[in-house]
């Protein structure tokens, strides 16, 4: 074989992404072959109208699907769906069905399309289904195209759905998701109106950021606490982690760059359209982000892509960590949700422009969002509490559990000349770099501003809080729903002026500079890392909590319970069922946790101090029988003295996580059990793993039976 043949054989597809992007997707591309002009076009109105697919459409549609899933290879279809607790659930249905004993056929009808019938009685509902009430319904959402899934030379045909109970309440994330998105886009128009009667919809638009850690499958596998809790649970901080600070934008690893190239293959057949990737900051970890799609689109397509990501790792030797705090000691991984607002015109209404403060569009919607975070700035923190980003949160690297609106200097000056009526001030003149021999860049209107939660970064907000592992839908829900109900409090404040005889621009500008006055304390460009940003966060009335066990409480505060049953979003009972799996989920976690920690403590820790422990004291003896004199051997004893301690207190310690984890579980409220774990059990969790990383710290490599942290971190 010449070099040059051998060169080629190791490029798949040698034209480019765009030559396979989207092939095991039910897209546009695809239906053109297989549905007729006008069930392509109930697709169409179905996605962007509400429009309900008409049955006969519906059966035509079923048709062409089930030829393009046969025609790829599928036998199996399924209604692919996002329950509240893990990832996505799927039970595969075969297309064959048998006409005879030894005949068959394929069938999928618009019925089976629409809607399915799983067992809802062992996803968690919060009490709004009985275990002996088993029926649930999903039903087809047809704005997420169908897609081929393979796993393992295996193909199936997986269909976006909602999952709902029997009696109607939803069970799953998507289904008041794309509740909040009718919300926003109604309310959003109707604001336009106030500066083009032409815009007839506005979309919402999400990119999401996905934060990960990669670990060796080997050291994956003997270590308990990464197996079953996905972080290290003990762990002594190496000599060398990320204080250097030569892992950001570094070199990829081979063996990394290896599984990157195949899990973006696999992400760009499946229609993500995933742009980057790089090293993030913390050794072995990692970023990839794909460009913006419609939210409801975004959010299927990243927990897609956390599904392809952990069974591609497998294929390379690796798993994928996507625990919000893996490590402790080193940075942690979040999802950055960058949010934005798009006309049917094709405005970004939070686009500054050259001007931002002539551009009293951009200003409306801009002071809006800003209103919405500081009124429902607790519910927007409860959207992301979990017990792993409880790790994450305020850590010295990571937005801090106070909620902020970063927006940058030029527009906080623009911000306060609105307020103030000055004019006059050309704050949207862009600077430029004079640099030798490099183009001309224009600088943008905002700085970024890691240490901020929620951050305006040019023509869109970053929600940088949300969690790593976490579903995008939690946040989008409550953000969704805070700017549109913010949206239509707004247009009733100004019709109101405007039927009283004021000029439409005035009534604008008065309402805005009411709700910015109201709500700028919630602005805040410096150091979100700082314990004077703590003290000064307070004096402006801002909460900061920093656990999961009390953020959650927001949830069924009378102004969130209104926020939600008013505008349709939840019911009062599923706000409550919603609310109630949180705090589960959160027990569940660390009651898995104390488990955990409480077996390796008992069966890896212990034991290897007491192997290393005899070898000091077989030391001592031995050197004693040839007569060393005791004064030689006092580094030994203090050793000897010191693992002593130290087993002893692991071993209290351990008695007494495994006595206050049963008390917790005892309590019959899953709130009451969630606030005993967090200011009982983790303050144990801290005690026991300090005993224990000290001895890890003092103990022989050869009796230590556990990777430590420079194993785990290390790629290459």
């Amino acid at each position: 074989m010449s070099h040059s043949e051998d060169t080629h054989s190791h490029l798949e597809h040698p034209q480019g992404i765009s030559a396979y992007y989207g092939e095991l997707v039910f897209g546009p591309k695809a239906q053109k072959g297989y549905l007729s002009a006008e069930a392509i076009a109930e697709i169409h109105k179905a996605v962007n109208d509400g429009h309900t697919v008409h049955r006969d459409a519906a059966d035509e549609i079923a048709g062409g699907m089930k030829r393009w899933a046969l025609d790829m290879g599928a036998t199996h279809y399924t209604h692919w769906f996002q329950p509240l607790r893990g990832t996505t659930a799927e039970k595969h249905d075969s297309f064959f069905e048998p006409t005879d004993v030894d005949s068959g056929i394929e069938v999928f009808s618009g019925k089976a399309l629409a809607q399915q019938e799983p067992d809802a009685s062992s996803f968690p509902s919060g009490g709004i289904r009985n275990t002996f009430e088993a029926r649930g319904y999903t039903a087809w959402d047809p704005s997420s195209p169908a897609f081929i899934l393979e796993k393992g030379g295996v193909r199936t045909l997986c269909i976006p759905t909602i999952f709902v109970s029997y009696t109607g309440e939803a069970l799953d994330y998507k289904a008041p998701l794309l509740k909040t998105l009718a919300f926003v886009r109604k309310a959003a128009t109707d604001v336009c109106q106030y500066f083009d009667t032409d815009v007839r919809d506005c979309s919402v638009s999400l990119g999401v950021e996905q934060e990960y850690f990669l670990v060796r499958e080997d050291l994956y596998q003997a270590r308990p606490d990464l197996m079953y809790a996905g972080r290290t649970l003990i762990g002594h901080t190496p000599a060398k982690g990320q204080q250097m600070e030569d892992h950001y934008f570094g070199s990829i690893p081979t063996k990394v760059q290896a599984f990157m190239n195949d899990f973006e293959q696999q992400a760009h057949r499946l229609g993500i359209p995933l742009r980057t990737r790089h090293n993030e900051v913390a050794p072995g970890q990692f970023e990839c982000a794909p460009q913006f799609e419609s939210l409801n689109l975004a959010v299927d397509h990243n927990t897609l892509l956390m599904d392809v990501m952990g069974a591609v790792a497998t294929d390379h030797g690796l798993r994928v960590l996507l625990h919000e705090k893996p490590y402790k000691g080193i940075n942690g991984s979040g999802k950055h949700n960058n949010w934005s607002l798009v006309t049917s015109t094709g405005v970004n209404l939070l686009s500054p422009g050259n001007s931002p403060q002539l551009n009293l569009q951009f200003l409306t919607f801009f002071i809006n969002v800003i209103k919405a975070v500081y009124d429902h700035a607790d519910l927007l923190r409860a959207s992301i509490a979990t017990a792993a980003n409880d790790h994450r949160l305020g850590a010295n690297e990571a937005p801090p559990a106070i909620m902020s609106v970063f927006i940058g200097d030029t527009l906080s000056k623009v911000l306060d000349d609105f307020e103030n009526k000055i004019e006059g001030n050309n704050h949207g003149q862009q600077e430029s770099i004079n640099i030798p021999n490099i183009p001309e860049i224009l600088l943008d209107n905002t700085d970024r501003n890691r240490t901020s939660p929620f951050a305006f970064t040019g023509n869109k907000f970053e929600f940088r809080a949300v969690g790593s592992s976490d579903n995008c839908s939690s946040a989008m829900v409550v953000l969704n729903t805070i700017v549109a109900n913010q949206l239509t409090q707004f247009k009733v404040d100004v019709d109101a002026k405007i039927n009283s005889g004021m000029p439409t621009e005035d009534a604008i500008e008065m309402v805005l500079r009411t709700i910015l006055t109201s709500s700028k304390n919630i602005i805040f460009g410096g150091n979100g890392y700082s314990d004077e940003w703590v003290v000064e966060a307070k004096k402006r009335g801002l909460s900061n909590v920093k656990n999961t066990a009390e953020a959650l409480q927001a949830y069924l505060a009378p102004k969130s319970v209104a926020l939600f049953t008013e505008n349709g979003i939840f019911s009062h009972k599923e706000l409550e069922a919603r609310t109630e799996i949180r705090y589960e989920t959160y027990v569940l976690s660390l009651e898995l946790e104390a488990k955990v920690l409480s077996e390796m403590i008992q069966t890896f820790v212990i034991p290897s101090a007491i192997k290393y422990q005899g070898r000091i004291a077989k030391g001592l003896a031995d050197m004693k029988s040839i007569g060393i004199e005791p004064s030689l051997m006092t580094a030994q004893m203090d050793l000897l003295r010191t693992f002593s301690g130290l087993i002893n207190s692991a071993q209290q310690l351990n008695n007494n996580l495994i006595e206050e984890n049963e008390k917790a579980m005892a309590n019959e409220h899953a709130k009451d059990r969630a606030l005993v774990f967090n200011n009982v059990l983790r303050p144990l969790f801290d005690e026991l793993r300090a005993v224990s990383d000290e001895m890890e710290r003092l103990c022989d490599d050869a009796d230590w039976t556990l990777p430590k942290y420079r194993e785990l971190l290390m790629l290459s």
